[in-house]
Parts: C-alpha cells; structure tokens; sequence
C-alpha cells in the first residue's frame, strides 16, 4: 500500500498545486475587476457631471449650461400640436453661488417654458419669430435668479409640430 500510495502522492500533489494556482488566478481576476470597475464608475459619475454642464472651448469664456433639458410641451389648440425644445446658455463656472442657483432653478426654468410656449397655438408659434421666444424667455429666467443674470439662450432645438 505504500507503493500505491506513493505513487498518488506525486499525482495528487501536481492536481494540488493546479487548483491552488487557479484560485489564485481567480482572486487575482476578481480583484483586478472590483478596480476597474470602481474606476469606471468615478470616469462614468465625472462624465454624468459634463453632460449637464459641458466646456464650450471658447477662449475659457465660460461653461453652457444644459441641465434643463430637452422639453416636449403640448399647445393650447383643440387639438394640442407639441413645440420640443432644448434651451441651453452661456454662464461662468466660476461663480459658484449663480451655479447652485442655476442647478436649484432647472425645475423653476421648465416650467417656464412650459408656461410660455404652451400658452400660444401651433398657428401662432409659427408666426412668432424664434429670437422674440428666446427675448422672453430670457427675461422670464432673469426675473427668479438672484446671484446673477443669463445674457442669452441658445435652442439646440425647436421644433413645432402640429
């Protein structure tokens, strides 16, 4: 029996070391993963951040906001037509205070235009040149700001469907 037991011992030896290995090979897998997956997911927090608020790379003019979004509002006619919009602006990252106000007023900003454009027919949007939208608009928004005033705004899209 100790033959055959000496010679499992070699076998059972090597299939040992095997197992072991590939355990440590394993660990060292799920480890390696736990951090990159930590990683990507501080990458993917920092590009959520830029998605709202992203770099116009003018000269370091300032940053356009875009948190209000793309709005979809219905009109007042019988038959309700949509006007889609997204409003963006220019403003100064640095100003830190006109920052937290413009994140706390995104809420106050859609329902602005809601407001608005909501309140006009399909037929008279129409009519209704795009820059005097945005003077009024603007003016609205710079009506409820406190710590600082948007210059312009800027529609990635407007669009009237009826």
């Amino acid at each position: 029996m100790n033959k055959i037991g000496d010679r499992r011992l070699p076998i059972l030896s090597f299939v040992y070391r095997g197992l072991i290995i590939f355990l440590l090979v394993l660990v060292l897998i799920f480890i390696g993963g736990t951090i990159y997956g930590i990683l990507l997911n501080s990458v993917s927090q920092k590009q959520n951040h830029t998605d709202t608020l992203w770099n116009n790379g003018k000269n370091g003019e300032g940053q356009t906001f875009t948190g209000i979004g793309r709005i979809r509002v219905p009109t007042m006619d019988p038959q309700p037509g949509t006007v889609i919009v997204f409003v963006s602006f220019i403003y100064d990252p640095n100003d830190k205070a006109f920052s937290e106000e413009l994140v706390l007023r995104i809420r106050d900003f859609r329902d602005i235009i809601v407001s608005y454009l909501g309140s006009f027919s399909v037929s008279e949007l129409q009519k209704k040149n795009e820059d005097e939208i945005k003077k009024e608009l603007l003016r609205r928004f710079n009506t409820i700001l406190r710590l600082g005033q948007i210059e312009s705004l800027i529609f990635s899209d407007f669009l009237i469907l009826g």
